[in-house]
């Protein structure tokens, strides 16, 4: 599998921020996007996944080939972790949680209900979906948050097996997540500039 983007112009707000944006990312590897906040990162992340439409440009694959991971962790809190996992194994077709469950060390979790979990064991669910997806391309935007050091590397396990699968991924984080096969996009040479945007216009973009 391959993703191509090719000159892909996104926009928030109605505003173009990223123009002309770029990139092949293969079977195996990942692709992590760098720029300062407030660039763009994650409109051309929802971009990508299929959230909102580009302005113009092409992405080769469909969002059915995708699954989005934001800051919201995508869990009811009202159902078990099992029971939560469950749900989005049948949603997308999958037949067992098990692996996600050990990969995230949840299995001493799995009955309690997911609004009595820690801020940490709340992510670590959310991230726990992406196992359960079926799907090949992750787009990730600052999957880390809130995750201790022992998770973040919990995780960084859990992408690396993905890749070495024949997955892909797309992120936005700032932490080194120690993948073997990720590349890095700066974002700074796509900023759109608009004849209508100055400097105060930006600060709120």
């Amino acid at each position: 599998m391959e993703l191509q983007v090719d000159k892909l112009c996104v926009a928030r707000g109605g505003l173009a921020v990223l123009k002309d944006v770029s990139f092949t990312v293969k079977s195996g590897q990942a692709l992590v996007l760098r720029g300062p906040n407030g660039i763009g990162k994650t409109t051309l992340l929802r971009t990508l996944a299929g959230l909102q439409p580009a302005l113009s440009g092409r992405v080769s694959l469909e969002a059915e080939d995708m699954v989005y991971a934001a800051h919201v962790d995508g869990i009811k809190t009202t159902l078990t972790v099992k029971e939560n996992l469950v749900f989005w194994a049948q949603i997308f077709g999958t037949k067992t949680i098990d692996q996600a469950i050990n990969a995230f060390s949840l299995s001493d979790l799995i009955d309690k209900p997911a609004g009595m979990l820690s801020a940490g064991q709340k992510r670590r669910l959310g991230l726990a979906r992406l196992m359960v997806t079926g799907r090949p391309v992750w787009i990730l935007d600052e999957p880390t948050v809130s995750l201790d050091l022992t998770a973040v590397v919990m995780f960084g396990d859990v992408i690396q097996t993905h890749l070495e699968g024949g997955g892909l991924a797309i992120m936005a984080t700032h932490i080194d997540l120690g993948l073997k096969n990720a590349m890095s996009l700066e974002l700074g040479g796509y900023k759109a500039v608009s004849a209508l945007q100055d400097d105060f216009d930006e600060a709120f973009l």
